[in-house]
């Protein structure tokens, strides 16, 4: 029975670790993000449903257009292309529905120095997926970009989630003394 007990407590925190883990990435991807960066340019593409579409795909229902912006380091070479697409009603819940004003805002800002874009999610190159762009806005000088003090609040949260329900796990199966009679 005690074995037993010893391989479910360790089931139910490899269980709690991975619940967290996810949590950890839906935070990460799904909040928002700010970056200091140079705008470089923009463009629109063409794109169905599930790509980027070429001439010979002719059903404009299935289609729409998709917004990027390119940006550069400050003081660097690094790049980093952002797309800009709405989330309407879907999600994360942005409601954003202003893409063209987005691409707008960071088209008139090409070469004009630094500027904060507010993102979410991941830029992950093998898999052609981007972070999307919610808003741009030029940076005065002295002024820093602004810090996500939403996730820093939810990643506390989620700690403190670990801690409680880990402990609570480790209390229920605490080994209890064996009593002889």
């Amino acid at each position: 029975m005690q074995k037993f007990k010893k391989y479910l407590r360790n089931f139910i925190f490899g269980f709690l670790i991975a619940l967290h883990v996810l949590a950890f990435a839906a935070i990460n991807y799904a909040f928002p993000h700010y970056d200091e960066a140079v705008i470089t340019g923009g463009e629109v593409r063409r794109m169905d449903k599930d790509d980027f579409s070429d001439n010979r795909n002719q059903s404009d229902d299935l289609t729409r257009n998709t917004y990027f912006i390119y940006t550069r380091e400050i003081n660097g070479t690094k790049v980093m292309p952002y797309r800009n697409e709405d989330t309407g009603w879907g999600l994360p819940l942005y409601f954003k529905f202003d893409s063209a004003d987005v691409q707008a805002a960071a088209q008139s800002l090409v070469g004009e120095g630094r500027a904060q874009i507010k993102y979410y999610g991941w830029r992950i190159a093998m898999l052609d997926m981007f972070r999307n762009a919610v808003s741009v806005k030029k940076l005065k000088d002295g002024e820093t970009r602004a810090n996500p003090i939403f996730s820093y609040i939810f990643y506390a949260l989620t700690v403190v989630s670990f801690a409680v329900c880990a402990t609570f796990v480790r209390r229920k199966f605490k080994d209890e003394p064996s009593s002889n009679l």
